[in-house]
């Protein structure tokens, strides 16, 4: 079992928490990643691990409650304990003295982001930061991002804050700025990723994607994580998560996390209506008191 020393909500349906887990606080570096367990009875999840402190021995992780098991999970507080928690998982992100480098988060990944930006600050990089968000509520790690970037940068879809746009908005204008960019990671939504690959790709500035393909155990043995680069299969968990963006077949990346759609639907309703139950249920319990 491993205790939640933090729990708190940074945006709508997401959530902060910092998980007691002094071996992977230890041994985790950038674009690294985690897999747990709710429950005895929960599916295997995996979570980019967001930031550590080897002092408390903690792990940071940051969850979009959309399926059954993230907003199962959103549930929790601190002092509340999670069954399994395994890892560093994965390769850590590319990371070395590139020059002018653009880290890219879209949404939630902007935490997956985080982490890497601050790796590649600490290798003497000049860091610039584009955080995307559908809009100004949904805007996390805003601080944190500027606090490692030499320039750093928001933009809305709605125009609610910072820039009107996509974060290809503010990339394409860096470009057509004439800006020497070396490197590019970008993280989020597969179409942004792909988007992002496609402004990059006819100036060839090296960019990188971290990728979120179907994931059960994370060692290379399900094979569930397939992922076609350059033609070749990869395995996102061991041979990733972070590929050559413009090496990735992103069609084929979208198709497989299809599959099991109907499945997480079906899931998740049956999820929320146990919790009306439960709900009703004490509420009656409170209104015979």
């Amino acid at each position: 079992m491993y205790d939640i020393i933090e729990a708190r909500f940074l945006a709508q349906d997401i959530k902060l928490f910092k998980i007691y887990s002094p071996p992977i606080a230890r041994k985790r570096k950038a674009g690294q990643f985690l897999i747990l367990r709710v429950s005895e009875t929960g599916e295997r999840i995996p979570l980019t691990i967001a930031d550590s402190d080897q002092e408390q021995g903690t792990v940071t992780i940051i969850v979009q409650g959309i399926g059954k098991t993230t907003k199962e999970l959103n549930t929790l507080e601190a002092g509340d304990q999670i069954v399994d928690v395994v890892g560093p998982l994965g390769k850590p992100s590319e990371i070395e003295k590139f020059g002018t480098t653009v880290s890219i988060g879209g949404g939630v990944g902007t935490a997956i982001a985080f982490p890497t930006a601050v790796a590649l600050k600490k290798a003497g990089n000049h860091v610039i930061t584009i955080n995307g968000a559908r809009s100004k509520d949904m805007v996390i790690l805003e601080d944190e991002m500027k606090a490692v970037s030499d320039e750093a940068y928001i933009t809305t879809d709605d125009g609610s804050y910072g820039i009107h746009g996509f974060v290809t908005t503010k990339l394409q204008e860096l470009i057509d700025d004439g800006r020497q960019l070396d490197f590019v990671l970008a993280i989020g939504p597969i179409p942004m990723m792909r988007a992002v690959a496609e402004v990059t790709r006819p100036h060839g500035i090296h960019t990188v994607v971290s990728l979120n393909p179907i994931m059960v155990d994370g060692t290379g043995m399900c094979g569930g994580c397939r992922v076609q680069v350059d033609n070749k299969v990869q395995f996102a968990c061991v041979d990733g998560p972070e590929f050559d963006a413009h090496k990735v077949d992103f069609t084929n990346l979208i198709n497989r996390n299809r599959v099991y759609s109907e499945h997480e639907q079906r899931s998740l309703e049956a999820y929320q209506h146990r919790c009306n139950l439960k709900k009703q249920a004490d509420e009656l319990v409170a209104k015979s008191v």
